[in-house]
């Protein structure tokens, strides 16, 4: 008898601003950690993808750094504040894949599919196509569909919980591929 081949991983990628935490007004940066203030339904949201199995992988374009607004310390100070408010509701992120860059300065920086590819470089268990990215911008969507990840684009500042129940039943995008 063969063996039966195993199913590879799932991750959900996250971008970070407008999906997990209140997104700053046009023009400002989240720049501190007491700026972070997660969403209603993020730790929510982020549990239920959890225990649909899949890894849970942050996102996120910091254009602030490069523009001298934020340093990488502070970033650094902002992403350890999301993780133990997570971490205290009972959530782990796998990864925060940061692009730090400039607009047009890299690869990594969505629409541009870096960051994504990185992940799955670094997770080679996650198959791309049984995964899916949540974002709240057409450059999240853009990044997703050039890595072979299918997306949900969800409104800015949404109730990330609401939005994987929506993308669970297939009334909100894309659905999840079969177990």
């Amino acid at each position: 008898m063969e063996p039966v081949p195993k199913l590879r991983e799932r991750a959900a990628f996250l971008d970070r601003d407008g999906v997990l935490n209140r997104k700053a007004p046009e023009g400002h940066y989240i720049t501190t950690p007491d700026d972070l203030e997660l969403l209603e339904g993020a730790l929510d949201g982020l549990k239920r993808l959890a225990d649909l199995g899949l890894r849970l992988i942050v996102v996120t374009n910091q254009r602030g750094v490069a523009r001298g607004l934020i340093s990488a310390e502070a970033l650094e100070a902002i992403h350890a504040r999301l993780r133990r408010e997570l971490a205290a509701g009972g959530v782990r992120l796998d990864g925060i894949y940061v692009c730090p860059h400039a607009k047009d300065a890299c690869e990594c920086r969505k629409p541009l599919p870096g960051l994504l590819l990185q992940a799955l470089k670094d997770y080679p268990e996650i198959d791309a196509s049984r995964s899916v990215l949540f974002g709240d911008s057409a450059s999240d969507v853009e990044a997703a569909r050039r890595a072979g990840v299918p997306a949900v684009r969800v409104p800015v500042n949404c109730n990330l919980d609401q939005a994987v129940r929506r993308w669970q039943t297939g009334t909100g995008g894309e659905r999840p591929p079969a177990e």
